[in-house]
């Protein structure tokens, strides 16, 4: 495919670089002539491990140029990727200034294109933001141009995982390859780009695209923080660092692995709540600061209290709750998060009912008992003896259990008391299209 792009930074000169040794026709744009000559001398405007040899051999073979002429690139592709730069304004929010300016010049050129030589692909591998591209770049193109997104050319979000240092090896062994198009004929443009390459391949909306880019950079600063804490604290416990994460990292089941990764109510039981408070104060006594573990059930804390900003939206009073113990299919109360959800819902005046078949006030014993008669002691005039005597007391019902029993008894969507999900119900996507249905966090 003849193929531009736009800028020639890192991402840019890299992928211009790859997709040229991939067998594509390659020309890359940058305002900076200083870039462009050096390309087109074959050397690369970047130190990265085998970058400068790539270039090299490619522009060799005339499978990559470089120009100043964002119009004379866009013209002569049918595929434009755009790599310029996203930086932080100074109040942290993101700079698009870049993203526009070249938009605004990829649709004058797009629009003298007039439909010929094919539909063009706009794929922007810049990170934004979800709702840039949709709100921000689709309206620009479509001004410029004069033609509808989807129809008159094509748009695609693109997000890049290379790092710097392996970029190249990266590129050609990817952990995965998002297409965020929207239209398949966009998405079947830039896939062609991959073909062959190793990676498993995801379709998805532009604004999933743009979010993913943020979960993976997120995460993996929160992994170094969190290991850094753990390290600080096991060396002022006199304790090898490495050799925890070692054992650490060798569970594949619960630590390396999706276990615990999937958007749903806050945590509790009789375990994590307690360690973490545990090790954050042992960190404290050692003088060690854990700004990241420290915040774990502070954050917590502010995600069960979205359940309770939920309910308060409807404006309803008769409120429900299904689900009571800490896991489906135990009568375990300890610090269980859907308590201290019934605790703030009955603290502020709901009038709320309950089930948990699990749960029983008679069977109640040592630590639970206590628990529950300290933190929630007028339980028994709140308990329901079936999930349909719930349903029919309240006007909003918060659905904090997976149990068969509750989900065969839960009213189609659109039709009972409006439902707040806290588990993901199996139909969310389904409900979620209807009145009366809200999710925590999707």
């Amino acid at each position: 495919m003849r193929v531009s792009v736009l800028g020639l930074g890192y991402v840019g000169c890299v992928s211009a670089a790859c997709l040229a040794r991939r067998g594509h026709q390659v020309v890359g744009v940058d305002v900076n002539q200083a870039k462009v000559d050096l390309v087109n001398a074959g050397r690369a405007p970047v130190v990265e491990a085998r970058i400068g040899e790539l270039v090299g051999e490619v522009v060799r073979s005339g499978a990559l140029r470089a120009t100043a002429d964002v119009r004379e690139a866009v013209l002569d592709s049918e595929v434009t990727l755009v790599c310029v730069g996203t930086p932080s304004e100074p109040n942290g929010s993101l700079c698009t200034t870049y993203l526009e300016r070249v938009t605004e010049q990829i649709g004058a050129a797009l629009a003298e294109r007039d439909g010929r030589g094919g539909r063009q692909t706009v794929v922007y591998r810049s990170t934004m933001l979800p709702g840039t591209c949709l709100n921000l770049l689709v309206p620009i193109l479509e001004k410029y141009v004069g033609g509808t997104a989807g129809v008159d050319f094509g748009v695609v979000v693109n997000p890049e995982f290379l790092r710097e240092g392996t970029s190249v090896r990266d590129f050609f062994d990817p952990p995965k390859t998002v297409i965020g198009e929207l239209d398949p004929a966009s998405g079947e443009a830039v896939a062609a780009l991959y073909d062959g390459l190793p990676g498993e391949v995801f379709r998805v909306p532009v604004p999933t695209a743009e979010a993913i880019k943020y979960a993976d950079n997120a995460f993996h600063g929160l992994k170094i923080g969190f290991a850094n804490e753990l390290g600080a604290v096991c060396q002022a416990l006199g304790v090898d660092s490495h050799q925890v994460m070692d054992v650490f990292l060798a569970d594949r089941k619960l630590n390396v692995s999706p276990a615990y990764l999937r958007p749903g109510f806050a945590f509790g039981g009789s375990c994590l709540p307690k360690d973490l408070r545990s090790l954050v104060h042992a960190a404290r006594r050692a003088d060690v600061s854990v700004p990241i573990l420290a915040h774990v059930l502070p954050s917590n804390s502010d995600h069960l209290q979205r359940a309770v900003d939920l309910v308060e939206r409807t404006g309803k009073r008769r409120a429900g709750l299904l689900g009571l113990s800490f896991k489906p299919g135990t009568d375990d109360l300890r610090e269980s998060p859907l308590v201290e959800l019934a605790e703030r819902l009955y603290g502020r005046g709901y009038d709320l009912r309950i089930h948990d078949a699990n749960v029983s006030l008679s069977r109640l014993l040592g630590a639970n008992r206590e628990y529950i008669e300290t933190r929630l002691p007028h339980l028994a005039q709140l308990l329901a003896d079936s999930v349909s005597e719930v349903l029919e007391h309240a006007e909003v019902c918060l659905v904090g259990t997976r149990d068969p029993a509750v989900l065969s008894a839960l009213p189609p969507a659109g039709e009972g008391p409006e439902l707040i999900d806290l588990v993901h119900l199996p139909d969310a996507e389904a409900r979620r299209a209807e009145q009366g249905y809200l999710g925590l966090a999707w």
